[in-house]
């Protein structure tokens, strides 16, 4: 009887708890979606007064469970507007000034014609870190142009499968093939920074326009001239924002919140663009633009006649190095 009544004595005192402070999330108003369905009135009224409409989601990243979010109409459109008038802008510009370039200067020739002499410029390794970078950032070019400009340009062209197809595929591309540019931009850096340090000569290779302008006109300049160090540090420095930005947005839990990870989408887009231009214009001088000039990433082997024209302080250092040797042109005895 003794054991009862304890027993009823707690029921009492438990009811009395719960009557004065409330059932646990008994004020909390919250709706069950197992149990509960949400109205659509009340959806558009939360609409109305501009809130967002999320559901759940069991995965770390609450922000995927964002189903309606009205701010995003302003970032959408700045996206598709900003970024995408920036990336046909710089592709045009690229076209425009370039082809300008080439009908008004024409290609660049070696003024005293080829020597039959050449002489190390790079290196196997740094070939393989330009090459590494270069070709990675062709693909992360392409891939990401197809993101900001498919829709526009290539869907209508190809239909929706073949565009889901190659999107898709680029998108994953995208994801890996940024590892291996940004091995390609550690890696150049390493190799090239100490030539890439800004002085006097540099000032007087601006002033001259680089000689670029007209023939004969050469100014002195170092393994790098100012145009080509005005191209790595472009490539470092905006390489080194893309891939900070890109590895935010492959890891956004890394990221601030979704607002931070917008604003980092959108550097990203605005330091491609600007990036694409510069690469546009080195790829045109270092190919058709210049005689003599892709030699140096391709067999890595240059000239010594466009070596003199163009980097004559460079050919004055490779003479004066003692364990440097210059061979005589093919088709010559060497001197005994």
């Amino acid at each position: 009887m003794k054991t009862v009544w304890t027993h009823l004595c707690g029921a009492l005192a438990i009811t009395m708890l719960l009557a004065f402070t409330g059932a646990p999330g008994a004020n909390a108003q919250q709706v069950n979606p197992t149990n509960e369905a949400v109205s659509e009135e009340a959806l558009f009224q939360q609409l109305q007064a501009g809130q967002s409409v999320s559901g759940r989601v069991s995965i770390p990243d609450d922000g995927a469970a964002g189903l309606i979010k009205p701010d995003n109409k302003g970032w959408a459109a700045t996206h598709t507007g900003t970024v995408r008038t920036l990336s046909i802008a710089a592709i045009v510009a690229a076209i425009v000034v370039l082809g300008a370039f080439y009908l008004i200067r024409g290609r660049i020739r070696i003024d005293a014609g080829r020597s039959g002499i050449r002489i190390l410029r790079f290196s196997a390794f740094e070939r393989f870190s330009h090459w590494l970078m270069a070709g990675s950032f062709i693909v992360l070019a392409l891939t990401g142009l197809n993101l900001v400009l498919g829709r526009m340009i290539v869907l209508p062209w190809l239909g929706e499968g073949a565009f889901s197809t190659l999107t898709t595929w680029g998108k994953i591309s995208h994801n890996y093939v940024a590892w291996a540019f940004m091995l390609g931009l550690i890696l150049s850096f390493l190799v090239w920074v100490a030539h890439n340090i800004p002085d006097k000569v540099d000032a007087n290779w601006i002033k001259q326009g680089g000689g670029l302008l007209s023939s004969g006109n050469h100014p002195p300049a170092k393994k790098f001239n100012a145009g080509q160090k005005i191209i790595f540090w472009a490539v470092t420095l905006g390489g080194a924002a893309l891939s900070f930005t890109g590895v935010m947005m492959l890891f956004p839990a890394l990221t601030g919140g979704e607002a931070d990870w917008q604003l980092y989408q959108l550097i990203h887009g605005i330091v491609s663009a600007v990036l694409s231009f510069v690469i546009i214009a080195h790829i045109y001088i270092g190919s058709v633009g210049m005689e003599g000039a892709f030699d140096a990433m391709g067999s890595g082997e240059v000239d010594l006649n466009w070596a003199k024209e163009h980097h004559s302080l460079w050919v004055d250092e490779v003479k004066a190095d003692p364990n440097r040797d210059i061979p005589p042109a093919k088709g010559t005895q060497p001197a005994e």
